[in-house]
């Protein structure tokens, strides 16, 4: 497929005429063709009217039409082949098993909405019937389900071009809720978000869905991703990316006439615990482990072991010298953007400004390239200096040695909202775990035991998110089918007649859906 360097509107190609974005070959530092365009207000507002006049439309296609659809998007996917594969791999630097394992699983989690959305236990129908002989009041048939919010703005990642970005997590689940979606691209990866937004565009002409089920955008700069937000006929906005950015969108978001949602997945240092008997038992199995963790995919993932927490004596020592003898024999990897290696550098010097060095990782050899670091300090100086406390995005992380458990508590008190909290541990660990298991339930989305963080499985049980800032909504998650809710809301029918109620809703439960009768789950 040849790219063009075009917006996709609905079914039409259209060029913008903005700032060009150029993708830049992380590994060589040389700009990638074609050049994008970025869009104006004009182009918003264009996308957003044909995704309000799809909505009444997309939102009551049937279950199966639905889940045809999703998996329509997957099939188109896997057509592109290598193209899509060559195409992501210059674009990020990232190695091909990574990005043929990213397109696995962004596919895959498009098939689980399409299961999640068959089964339609994700509509929460409740229905409450008649009671006229009740006294002192009789009552009325009372029906709920839930609908889909309206049109999303999806803002892709830069770290998934793929599972977070056009067709990933946010975009396939408010797709699974009914809700069409206008997506913002990424600027490091414009040529994979074309192709995948061609195979989007395709799955929704053959399923002969309305054509502002989806658009494709591309803008520089703030134009573009803010007009999508203060639009009045965008309902709620999915991110991932900086706090920074969150933050403005969420803000924007506020202000608005009709304040809407956003679900935005931002900042995470994901503490690990090691507990004084698991680390007196295998230091040197934990380092090997926590390194191997610390330097996959050149740290860049948002649930990277960014800190690690434990009580000072001979064991933590053990693990120290582990690090420091591992470390050094890691090569440099080439980092997604300029700006994101830029900006490690920056935190690593400033980590460097308050922490000691415990070991680096192979110089760089080319542009681009991160050098993984781990630092080491007292807790008292953690607790005392903020810049210990930022989010390095890389391979870089903080070991922070305490005193005693009171300290580890305080040290756990102290931290933001994370996405995960991770516990090493034994059985004569588990008094000292269970203390601190409440705080950490406060602190976190996943709690994790004996593993490490990276890596986050698509499935009905994950969480991916956590207190602010990890998300600007706690109540939420950004993986898993439970990813669906974020876009939907209840409505409850009244003494409707079973001719006007929806299918889901209707006497003879047409849908088979296990709903809540009475107070009782159906079978």
């Amino acid at each position: 497929m040849t790219l063009t360097g075009k917006m996709l509107i609905g079914q039409r190609a259209v060029s913008g005429n903005r700032e060009a974005i150029r993708a830049i070959n992380p590994a060589t530092g040389t700009p990638m063709e074609p050049a994008y365009a970025g869009g104006h207000g004009e182009h918003v507002e264009q996308a957003c009217a044909l995704a309000w006049a799809a909505f009444d439309s997309y939102r009551e296609t049937s279950l199966a039409e639905r889940a045809a659809f999703l998996e329509a998007i997957a099939d188109n996917i896997e057509a592109l082949g290598d193209a899509l594969i060559e195409r992501a791999v210059a674009e990020t630097g990232l190695p091909r098993p990574r990005i043929q394992g990213e397109r696995g699983r962004t596919c895959g989690q498009l098939r689980t909405f399409a299961r999640t959305v068959r089964a339609g236990e994700w509509l929460d129908v409740r229905v409450d019937t008649a009671q006229p002989q009740r006294q002192p009041l009789p009552r009325a048939d009372l029906r709920q389900r839930q609908i889909a919010l309206g049109p999303v703005a999806v803002f892709g990642a830069s770290n998934f071009p793929l599972a977070f970005s056009v067709a990933g997590g946010d975009t396939a689940s408010a797709f699974a809720a009914g809700c069409p979606v206008i997506v913002k691209a990424h600027g490091a990866h414009p040529g994979t978000s074309e192709l995948v937004g061609r195979a989007v565009a395709k799955a929704v002409k053959d399923c002969g869905l309305p054509q502002g089920v989806f658009s494709l955008l591309y803008g520089s700069g703030r134009e573009v991703g803010i007009a999508l937000v203060t639009e009045p006929r965008i309902k709620a906005v999915g991110f991932t990316g900086s706090r920074s950015g969150g933050i403005a969108l969420t803000q924007a978001a506020q202000a608005r006439p009709e304040p809407i949602p956003v679900y935005a997945e931002m900042s995470s240092i994901n503490p690990v615990y090691l507990f004084p008997a698991a680390l007196e038992a295998r230091a040197q199995r934990l380092a090997e482990g926590f390194v191997a963790s610390l330097t996959q995919g050149a740290g860049q993932f948002c649930t990277n072991p960014g800190l690690v927490i434990a009580i000072a004596g001979a064991a933590l020592d053990r693990f120290v010298a582990t690090v420091s003898e591992r470390l050094p024999g890691c090569a440099a990897q080439t980092m997604l953007t300029p700006g994101i290696f830029n900006a490690y550098t920056a935190g690593v010097r400033a980590l460097a400004e308050h922490a000691q060095v415990v070991a680096k990782g192979l110089a760089a050899e080319g542009p681009n390239q991160g050098q993984a670091q781990v630092f080491i300090t007292r807790a008292d100086a953690f607790l005392t200096h903020a810049p210990l406390q930022a989010e390095v995005f890389g391979a870089a992380s903080l070991v922070v040695v305490c005193a005693d458990d009171a300290q580890v508590r305080q040290v756990c008190e102290h931290l933001e909202g994370q996405l995960t909290a991770t516990l090493h541990l034994d059985e004569d660990d588990l008094i000292r775990a269970k203390a601190l298991l409440p705080v950490l339930e406060r602190k976190a989305g996943r709690l994790l035991v004996n593993d490490w963080p990276t890596g986050v499985e698509v499935c009905d049980a994950i969480v991916h998110g956590g207190p602010f800032p990890a998300t600007s909504d706690s109540r939420s998650t950004s993986v898993g089918t439970a990813a669906i809710l974020r876009f939907l809301r209840p409505v409850c029918y009244q003494d409707v007649p079973d001719s006007l109620l929806p299918s889901a809703l209707q006497h003879g439960n047409p849908l088979l859906l296990r709903r809540l009768l009475n107070g009782q789950r159906e079978a």
